[in-house]
């Protein structure tokens, strides 16, 4: 049985749509808390930790939450405004049954979304999802909605994820750096800019003006060029910018070139290799990863463990394997001994960390990543149909699959939380990759309604 509501990271959508609205959300919440009774020992505590990020839609959104699980006995806290990675810290304390982040990522403001945490700070596996969505048929909507959610617990979670962050680098380590960080006027806006300082650096901010509606708007690590011209202009050392709820990371050298999650990984990685300190000698990231990062970590005695996408099917195969380092190229970083889940500034000061270790700037440490040619296209469709029922399509991939054999790859998948047809095609140059990507791109657009 598949999943008709959680997708890739938990479920997100256009708020006032068919699935994230409070209606839904309120039935969700009943749910969640019929299927918590089921788990939890006699006298285990029913309190759910609720956080969102900026989105106008945010409070009502947690307000309907809390009405359906209050319907199940269950009672909802609200920790306010703060980066999902400062929920999932929260999480590790005991007296929490589970965690929920109302937030759509690096989504535009018109849409939000909800993402689970057990006790610990671990996101729900498939099954649990499953089991969750299995309630909803016989999950009644609540007739009332409670007034509001009392935010003044969110301090302590906040101080808690903010004190654990500083504690990555010595006190006073920064002083003289100028850092850009954009935290895509989202739920990282009163953290990431404030642990820098603490540190010492002289931050210059970026997106950090949230007004409920311009969230990732135009800025965050989506829209890495005006880090880029910021870091330029104030002759930073470095950029750093978030997504909506701070659990990304994507970094911007100090000649104004943009760093991905994969050669985030990559410095990562390669410096925990050369200090014996990657854990099992192991990185794991997606299959939508680089395949010059197989090549980086092979060359000094290390292996690449791939996944599907998603950051807590990496967070799996990282348990699984023991390892302390993993991601994706979309800059969720998942250092388990910092966070149990992606951590954006985590990301930012462990890199750090290593500029300061070598001495060498980060324009210069990117080097350690040879990329191979990659092109991309993501195709807007108006239905997800299955794609082993799309001849043109398959057949398509193969032929691309046949001249790229060797040196690339082809990739071609649904979004998990979007509807979109994501293509990445890998080749041995970059006009290889481009005409893989044209070819599979129209079979898509042939066989599949685009929009």
């Amino acid at each position: 049985m598949n999943r008709r509501y959680f997708g890739t990271d938990g479920i997100r959508g256009p708020y006032g749509g068919p699935v994230i609205n409070e209606s839904f959300v309120s039935r969700l919440g009943a749910a969640v808390g019929r299927w918590l009774k089921g788990r939890l020992p006699a006298g285990a505590s029913p309190l759910v930790l609720i956080g969102r990020d900026t989105r106008a839609s945010g409070p009502a959104l947690a307000r309907a939450l809390a009405a359906g699980l209050a319907s199940e006995g269950r009672t909802a806290r609200s920790l306010g405004v703060l980066p999902t990675p400062a929920l999932a810290r929260a999480m590790r304390r005991p007296g929490a049954s589970l965690g929920v982040m109302i937030t759509a990522s690096h989504n535009p403001a018109c849409d939000n979304g909800i993402k689970f945490f057990r006790s610990g700070g671990a996101k729900l596996t498939d099954a649990e999802e499953l089991q969750i969505e299995s309630l909803l048929p016989g999950a009644a909507d609540p007739a009332w909605l409670p007034p509001g959610l009392d935010d003044g617990e969110g301090g302590g979670a906040i101080e808690d994820y903010v004190a654990a962050e500083q504690a990555i680098l010595p006190a006073g380590s920064l002083r003289g750096w100028r850092i850009v960080v954009d935290t895509a006027n989202g739920a990282a806006c009163a953290t990431s800019p404030r642990v820098f300082r603490s540190l010492g650096a002289e931050v210059v901010g970026v997106g950090d003006a949230p007004d409920g509606r311009n969230i990732n708007a135009g800025v965050g690590g989506e829209h890495p060029e005006k880090l880029s011209a910021a870091v330029r202009a104030a002759g930073a050392r470095l950029g750093v910018a978030h997504d909506g709820d701070g659990d990304r990371c994507i970094l911007c050298d100090e000649a104004g070139g943009i760093l991905d999650g994969d050669e985030i990984l990559a410095i990562l990685a390669t410096h925990a290799l050369k200090g014996g300190h990657l854990a099992a000698r192991t990185l794991v990231v997606t299959v939508h990863s680089n395949g010059g990062l197989d090549e980086a970590v092979a060359a000094l005695g290390g292996r690449v463990v791939r996944t599907s996408v998603g950051d807590r099917y990496v967070a799996e195969a990282m348990a699984a394997a023991g390892a302390s380092l993993g991601g994706e190229s979309s800059g969720h970083i998942i250092l388990p001994q910092i966070s149990p889940s992606a951590d954006g500034l985590a990301a930012a000061l462990k890199v750090i960390e290593v500029m300061r270790d070598t001495g060498l700037s980060l324009s210069e440490l990117r080097r350690v990543l040879v990329k191979y040619p990659q092109a991309t296209t993501a195709v807007a469709v108006k239905e997800k149909r299955p794609l082993e029922g799309l001849s043109g399509l398959r057949e398509a991939i193969r032929a691309v699959e046949a001249q790229t054999q060797g040196r690339g790859r082809v990739l071609v998948r649904y979004s998990g939380t979007e509807s979109k047809l994501r293509i990445l095609v890998e080749a041995r140059d970059q006009a290889a990759a481009r005409a893989g990507l044209s070819r599979i791109e129209t079979a898509a657009r042939a066989e599949l309604e685009a929009v």
